[in-house]
């Protein structure tokens, strides 16, 4: 009898810790430093590129939004990076990677438990591959939003120093710890608080107490008073310019009937990605109204639609939030990788959610059907529209306050890599001085300058359109 060839996870500690030495050797952490943008990159037709599978009537809203600022045009530019990040030297350890990791992608929700956690909340992207991706990823937006709140370049350095220096100490935390103690780990707001609290000044306390009281004010209940209306006794969507669309509305034209026969096989498809208790719980709400909602910066385009749902009367409301999932910007990007990879990328971003998150909306689920205003079919992946949802005014943050926020995000992305990536190895690789945090000072302050030119070219591009006579986007 033969035994299966050993992961790397079932080799000795000592192994794995010599598989990050190796690694070392191989990509020293200087070598992370690295960013030079070849003559012949255009960030510009990347984002072309993207815009062809997207809404056209909604594309130059996503342009629109990623020019009000450099921070705000590298949130929508994650296929950009993972195109430049490509090039730059990898460490060859990989985990379960966000894919999108600026520091606006980590926030506030409920646990299924009814608890107040702060995790990565942003999904869309998520992609094996090699760990340092996130963390150059978050670097790179610490800096730019430091840069944009007209902070000095010594506390720029000092906010991304000590982000990525909170990844590596807390990655060498879950190395010495059982595989159980690492993914149990989260960030229990409600536990966590008095020690948030402790070293803030009054304002910072006021300010961080304010924001968690407002995170749990975003319920469904609040969803439904604040989107929808009563018309002829029925809940409705109200429209809202560029924002909210009614179906109703949408589809002037289109058979609803045969739309509405299409409703229940796909809320069945769906309700068969979730875990039999749940599936439970969904089947006692009926669907009331649809609408399509333009979110996010980078998301903007992609087909995204809120769905009202009715419980035992008025006063028991769900929202879902059913949105598309598209090819992740990694996918042609990453080596090979034992991790799972999915045909659906519904399915993706949903099993790399459940991976990295300590803790998941209950009712995250996947589905592929045919678009509510065109013939092709699509992934979409299902989560509730607000469930105590909450994130950070980085715009208005102190130098003290982002350095606080940058740590808080790089503890959480490093315990979400240490549950599907090698810890030990990655911990290894790290080393026991600031060498790595020192490169990435170096590689953010470059991409942070490589942002402003390509945020600077968008805006000229959209100029020439403009003064051309053409629509407010690059075509696409």
């Amino acid at each position: 009898m033969s035994l299966p060839t050993p992961s790397s996870v079932s080799l000795t500690p000592q192994a794995r810790a010599d598989r990050g030495v190796a690694a070392r050797a191989e990509t020293p952490l200087e070598q992370h430093a690295e960013f030079a943008a070849p003559p012949d990159r255009d960030a510009v037709s990347i984002l072309e590129q993207q815009a062809v599978s997207r809404v056209p009537s909604l594309v130059p809203i996503r342009y629109q939004r990623m020019l009000v600022s450099p921070f705000t045009y590298l949130r929508g530019a994650a296929a950009v990076m993972a195109a430049d990040l490509a090039a730059t030297p990898t460490s060859g350890l990989t985990t379960q990677l966000c894919g999108d990791a600026h520091l606006l992608n980590f926030g506030l929700f409920a646990s299924p438990e009814r608890r107040l956690v702060f995790d990565v909340n942003d999904f869309d992207e998520t992609f094996p591959g090699p760990w340092e991706w996130d963390v150059k990823r978050l670097a790179a937006s610490l800096l730019v939003a430091a840069r944009d709140n007209g902070h000095t370049p010594k506390q720029q350095r000092s906010i991304v120093r000590g982000a990525v220096e909170r990844y590596r100490k807390t990655m060498h935390e879950f190395a010495v710890q059982g595989h159980l103690a690492a993914w149990y780990a989260h960030l229990d707001v409600d536990e966590a608080a008095q020690t948030l609290l402790r070293p803030l000044g009054k304002r910072q306390r006021t300010d961080v107490t304010a924001t968690l009281a407002k995170a749990r004010q975003h319920t469904s209940e609040q969803a439904t008073a604040k989107l929808t209306t009563t018309e002829g006794g029925t809940r409705r969507f109200v429209a809202q310019a560029e924002l909210i669309e009614p179906v109703r509305t949408l589809l002037a034209g289109v058979d609803l009937e045969a739309l509405q026969k299409d409703v229940p096989v796909v809320l069945e498809s769906f309700r068969g990605s979730l875990p039999s208790n749940v599936a439970v719980l969904f089947d006692r709400f009926d669907i009331v109204d649809m609408a399509r909602k333009v979110v996010g910066v980078g998301s903007v385009g992609t087909r995204s639609y809120v769905v009202l749902l009715r419980g035992r009367d008025d006063d028991d409301w769900l929202i879902l939030q059913v949105k598309e999932a598209q090819r992740s910007v990694l996918a042609d990007r990453s080596a090979p990788t034992t991790l799972p990879t999915y045909p659906n990328e519904g399915q993706r971003v949903v099993e790399g959610q459940r991976l990295m998150q300590a803790t998941s909306d209950m009712f995250l689920g996947w589905v592929s059907a045919r678009d509510v205003y065109g013939a092709d079919r699509r992934d979409y992946y299902v989560r509730q529209l607000r469930d105590w949802k909450g994130s950070a005014a980085v715009e208005v943050m102190s130098a003290k306050d982002l350095r606080s926020y940058g740590e808080l995000c790089a503890w959480t992305l490093a315990r979400a890599h240490a549950r599907a990536g090698d810890r030990i190895a990655i911990a290894s690789y790290l080393g026991d001085d600031d060498s790595f945090g020192r490169a990435l000072v170096e590689f953010a302050t470059s991409y942070a300058e490589q942002t402003e030119r390509d945020h600077a070219a968008l805006a000229t591009r959209v100029s020439a359109l403009l003064a051309s006579g053409g629509t407010s986007a690059p075509p696409g």
